[in-house]
């Protein structure tokens, strides 16, 4: 419940609220870390303090640290601006619970290593069927030819491969992406599959796994590429 109808809490809401779980807390401790910088209320005009949840979370933290972990102030403090920069609490038997950083999460919309070692139902397109799938006029399917994006096995039909570049230069050409601009990924994939190869050799299982961290990276630098924006 905050003081004036939908505001923040007053430090003595805040004693209320903490008080149960720190019985010993008071006004002039809360005061102490405010001004150690550990928590910053805003002021209303009236110089008041005003807490918010956040903050309340904060003075939990550093009470619960102080309490039970015998954590000095400098600790807490490096504690605290390590979490607010993204790092997690360590957890588990004969943790500390100092942060780290985050553990890796598995992007989902990267294909795993086992699922680039399935066997995809594959087909047999014409140019024709290729277009029509694709949204492609048969000029652009003739221009990622040229750049050899696609190409025709030896019984003159498309892959499900050449399928899914297709509609991805179909999707791109709203943009006034053409097949020439095109060209460097089909180089940087070329360059990325000699990688796999030279680290790998005829080891598919292996070579699934590290084509799949190579599209990870890919997939991490293009994301911090775009933050530079």
């Amino acid at each position: 419940m905050t003081a004036d109808g939908g505001r923040g809490l007053t430090i003595g809401a805040v004693l209320t609220r903490l008080q149960e779980d720190f019985p010993d807390l008071t006004v002039s401790k809360v005061r102490f870390l405010d001004t150690e910088g550990l928590v910053s209320p805003q002021r209303r005009e009236s110089g008041y303090r005003e807490y918010s949840e956040r903050d309340i979370e904060r003075l939990r933290f550093v009470l619960t640290a102080q309490r039970d972990r015998f954590w000095p102030l400098k600790v807490i403090r490096e504690a605290l601006d390590a979490y607010d920069r993204g790092l997690t609490p360590e957890t588990g038997p004969g943790s500390d619970g100092l942060p780290v950083p985050p553990a890796p999460v598995d992007d989902p919309d990267l294909p795993t290593a086992a699922e680039l070692q399935e066997q995809v139902r594959d087909v047999r397109l014409t140019r024709a069927e290729l277009a029509q799938g694709s949204g492609l006029s048969p000029a652009a399917v003739t221009e990622l030819e040229t750049f050899h994006l696609i190409a025709p096995g030896g019984d003159g039909h498309y892959d499900q491969s050449a399928l899914r570049v297709a509609r991805a230069a179909h999707a791109l050409s709203a943009y006034g992406v053409s097949g020439r601009h095109l060209r460097a990924f089909r180089l940087a994939a070329d360059r990325e599959i000699g990688l796999v190869q030279q680290a790998t050799g005829t080891d598919a299982e292996a070579r699934a796994e590290v084509l799949a961290q190579c599209l990870a990276l890919h997939v991490a630098l293009v994301r911090a590429g775009l933050r530079e924006l």
